[in-house]
C-alpha cells in the first residue's frame, strides 16, 4: 500500500510524473482536532454570549481563519469522520450512519420506512489522509474516538503509526468512562481519576515533542463532548454557580417534531465538558510553542456533527440554528471551523465560504504542497483561495441520511447551493425550501413560492444522489397504520419532481 501510494504521490495523478519526489523535509506539520458532538454555537468565537467557555480555542480564532459556514456531511459521527479521512462524501464508502445503528433487518421501530443498510467499517482499500502522509514521509499519529470499524479496521490499520484510544466504540464506554481507569483496549490506564480529555492532550503533546524534527500529522479525535454527560468536580462545580446566577430565560425548551429541543445554554456539566476540552487543546498548542514549531504547523479545528439538543439530556442550544444532531437542520449540520496556517491565513480573519467534510482532503494536499489525487478526493474541492483571503465559490453541498436517528429526525436528502437549501423528507416526499441568507433559523419554507428553484434543487440533489450511489430507505412492513406528526411540525410544501 505505500509503495502504491508513493507512486501515486511521485505522478500526481497527472498524466505525467515530476521530474523528482517532493520531500517531506521542510514540510509544513498538521494538528487536526476534532471535537465529537460540539456545536457550532459551543464556543466563544462563534457565540460571544455563550455559556461555555474556550479561551484556547478563541486564542485560536484570532491568529487563524474562523468559517462561518462550515458543514459536516452526516448529522451524525461516523459519516463525518470516514468522508474527513478519504476525501469522498460518505455515501461512496457506504457508511451513512453511526457505526452500531441497527441494519434493517434488525430494524423494530414502527416507522414508515425501513433504513438503508450500510457499511460498518471503513474500507481498506480507502485510500485514507493518514496513509497519504504517512506515504509522504511524515509520522502519523491519532488519538481519541475512531469509530470506524472493528478490529483490523482501526488507526493503525489505516496509517496510523501510532494510535492512543481508538477503537470500535463510539464513546468512552468502558471502565469508568471519562475516567481513568478507562477499560480502553487501545490506552492504557491513567492513575485513578485521571481525565480522559487531558490525557488524550498529553499523548498527543509528547508526540508533537518526540517529531519536532520532522514533519508529523497529529489527530486528535476528542470523544468529548459525547455522552455520557459527566465532568471533572471542580468544572462542574463553576458552572453549577454560574448557572444559579443567571437570569430567568423561559422558556428554556422548545418543540421541533414530537421532540423538545433545548433552548438555553445553562447545562453545567456540558459546560464543564467543553471546557476541559478547550483546556486540553490548549495544552496542545501549548505543545507546539514548546517544541519550536508553532510557525511551522497548520492546525485544524472542527466538529463532526451538530450539537445535541434533543435527545439524551438534550445538553445544549444552537440558537439561532434550529435543531441539532441528528437533524437535517443547521443546528445538525454547521460546525465550528477554524484554521491557523502561517503564511497563508490572516491573523483573526472571517470567512464565509461554504466548506464540507470531503474537502479538507485536498486542501491539506495542497497546504503542504503534495500533489492532488482527484481519484482519491473525487468530492472534495480544496478552498486554500479562501484560506488566503481570495474569493471562492464552491458550488452545492449535499447531504444524504437515509436512516432513523436516535435525536428524533426523520431520512432526509439535503443541498445548498449558494443561500438556497433544500430539504427533502423520504417518508413522503415533502419538501421545505430556505434562504439561509435572510432565514438562518429556517423559520419559512419558500418552496411553494419558488417553484423552479425546487424543481432546479431537487434534479441537483437526485443527480448526486445517483452518482455517489446513495442507498434509499425502503417501505416498512412493520410500521404504524397511521403516523401522526406533532403538532409543531413545520408546514412543508409537497411538490412531486417532473
Amino acid at each position: 500500500m505505500v509503495q502504491r501510494l508513493l507512486f501515486l504521490l511521485l505522478a500526481g495523478l497527472c498524466g505525467s510524473a515530476p521530474s523528482q519526489a517532493v520531500p517531506a523535509v521542510g514540510k509544513p506539520n498538521i494538528v487536526f482536532f476534532l471535537v465529537d458532538d460540539l456545536g457550532y454555537m459551543d464556543i466563544g468565537a462563534n457565540n460571544p454570549n455563550s455559556f461555555y467557555e474556550t479561551p484556547n480555542i478563541d486564542a485560536l480564532a484570532k491568529r487563524g481563519m474562523r468559517f462561518t459556514d462550515a458543514y459536516a456531511a452526516c448529522p451524525v459521527c461516523s459519516p463525518t469522520r470516514a468522508s474527513i479521512l478519504t476525501g469522498k462524501y460518505p455515501q461512496r464508502v457506504g457508511i451513512t450512519d453511526y457505526i452500531g445503528a441497527a441494519q434493517p433487518g434488525k430494524w423494530t421501530r414502527p416507522t414508515k420506512l425501513l433504513p438503508a443498510s450500510y457499511a460498518e467499517a471503513l474500507p481498506l482499500q480507502a485510500t485514507t489522509l493518514a496513509e497519504l502522509f504517512k506515504a509522504a514521509g511524515y509520522a502519523t499519529f491519532f488519538a481519541g474516538k475512531w469509530h470506524l470499524g472493528p478490529t483490523n479496521h482501526w488507526p493503525e490499520d489505516q496509517g496510523f503509526d501510532t494510535n492512543m484510544g481508538g477503537g470500535t466504540a463510539g464513546g468512552p464506554y468502558g471502565g469508568k468512562k471519562y475516567f481513568s481507569p478507562y477499560g480502553n483496549p487501545r490506552l492504557s490506564d491513567g492513575p485513578p481519576g485521571e481525565h480522559l480529555c487531558d490525557r488524550l492532550a498529553t499523548e498527543t503533546a509528547k508526540f508533537i515533542q518526540a517529531n519536532k524534527d520532522k514533519p508529523f500529522l497529529a489527530y486528535l479525535s476528542f470523544y468529548s463532548v459525547h455522552t455520557p454527560l459527566m465532568a471533572r468536580e471542580d468544572l462542574q462545580k463553576k458552572y453549577e454557580v454560574k448557572a444559579a446566577a443567571l437570569p430567568d430565560r423561559s422558556p428554556k425548551s422548545g418543540q421541533e417534531r414530537e421532540r423538545q429541543v433545548r433552548l438555553v445554554q445553562d447545562h453545567a456539566i456540558y459546560a464543564a465538558m467543553v471546557e476541559a476540552m478547550d483546556q486540553a487543546v490548549g495544552k496542545v498548542l501549548q505543545a507546539l510553542e514548546a517544541a519550536g514549531v508553532r510557525e511551522k504547523t497548520i492546525v485544524v479545528f472542527t466538529s463532526d456533527n451538530g450539537g445535541l439538543s434533543t435527545s439524551e439530556g438534550s445538553p445544549t442550544s444552537n440558537l439561532p440554528l434550529r435543531g441539532g444532531k441528528g437533524w437535517a437542520y443547521e443546528g445538525g449540520v454547521r460546525e465550528p471551523l477554524i484554521i491557523a496556517a502561517p503564511g497563508v491565513t490572516k491573523a483573526g480573519s472571517v470567512c464565509g465560504a461554504v466548506t464540507t467534510s470531503p474537502d479538507f482532503y485536498p486542501t491539506l494536499l495542497e497546504l503542504v504542497g503534495l500533489p492532488a489525487l482527484p481519484q482519491q478526493h473525487q468530492d472534495g474541492v480544496s478552498f486554500v483561495k479562501a484560506l488566503r483571503g481570495e474569493p471562492q465559490t464552491r458550488g452545492p453541498v449535499f447531504w444524504h441520511y437515509p436512516h432513523y436517528g436516535n435525536q428524533g429526525g426523520a431520512p432526509f436528502g439535503a443541498v445548498r447551493d449558494g443561500d438556497w437549501k433544500l430539504i427533502e423528507w423520504y417518508e413522503d416526499g415533502a419538501v421545505e425550501l430556505f434562504n439561509l441568507a435572510t432565514d438562518l433559523r429556517e423559520k419559512h419554507n419558500l418552496a411553494a413560492d419558488e417553484p423552479g428553484r425546487v424543481k432546479v434543487l431537487l434534479e441537483k440533489l437526485h443527480t448526486w444522489r445517483e452518482d455517489v450511489g446513495a442507498k434509499m430507505p425502503t417501505p416498512n412492513p412493520g410500521a404504524k397504520a397511521k403516523q401522526t406528526p406533532g403538532k409543531h411540525t413545520a408546514v412543508r410544501a409537497k411538490l412531486t419532481p417532473e
